[in-house]
């Protein structure tokens, strides 16, 4: 078998284009990824294997958020739980496409699990503002509820432009563009909106009010991002149909 630097090697030449992806999975959860999906390989494991084992970090980490009660060292756990899982869910894909043997039922279990994760996210936060903390006002229970909500439809359109967008390609072939350059002021734009940025906040779970806050300012922040991406891939799905 390989060594793990050869692994590590190859895995680097066999990366996503870096092209509408944030700093934070550029540098930090990709290189992660990268490093996880080179000892899967050594073990052997498939890359569904090594999605089943994201959604064990992730779900754990999620779990004890609703059921214990939050503190400084809890935070730092779950934060680490779903970084772990976060990198894991990198690995999958990289591990498949350095095997080749990724295929439409990998790519379903793992938009089954990133689907369950983010609605698991948002719940147990729910859970844990209605268990934990003094909230001063049940309105505080809506926000979880509001943040679902913009998390779900991003992520439902985004994958229906995704899947729209091949279909369009591979009915008018000759109408692809070459890709552009990485804009690094866009990747660093993208902070915000990145799952892996979104994990910090579950460090301030220590003090009730930091965390809230914290939560609050990245719903708006994504209720902003969803309404520029809606936009923005609705004029791109309406110039195919020109095309």
């Amino acid at each position: 078998m390989e060594s793990t630097v050869a692994v590590l090697r190859e895995l680097r030449g066999a990366q996503k284009s870096a092209k509408g992806v944030s700093l934070y999975s550029r540098y930090v959860n990709r290189p992660a990824g990268r490093i996880f999906a080179a000892a899967a390989y050594r073990l052997g494991m498939t890359p569904n294997q090594v999605t089943v084992v994201s959604a064990a970090f992730t779900f754990a980490a999620l779990a004890s958020v609703a059921l214990v009660r939050p503190g400084w060292g809890p935070a730092v756990l779950v934060y680490l739980g779903l970084a772990v899982g976060f990198a894991l869910d990198s690995a999958d894909g990289q591990l498949a496409r350095l095997t080749g043997g990724g295929g439409p039922d990998g790519e379903w279990l793992d938009h089954v699990v990133d689907c369950a994760k983010m609605i698991l996210v948002h719940s147990v936060v729910l859970i844990a503002f209605h268990r934990y903390f003094a909230l001063g006002s049940d309105g505080w229970l809506l926000l979880p509820l509001g943040f679902l909500f913009v998390a779900v439809l991003t992520f439902c359109a985004g994958l229906l432009r995704e899947q729209l967008g091949k279909a369009a390609a591979r009915s008018q072939p000759a109408a692809g563009a070459p890709a552009g350059p990485v804009s690094r002021l866009r990747a660093v734009a993208l902070l915000p909106a990145d799952y892996g940025v979104f994990c910090l906040v579950f460090l301030l779970l220590g003090d009730e009010t930091a965390f809230r806050t914290g939560y609050a300012v990245l719903a708006a922040v994504h209720a902003l991002f969803l309404v520029a991406f809606l936009g923005k891939w609705f004029r791109e799905l309406r110039a195919l149909r020109a095309g």
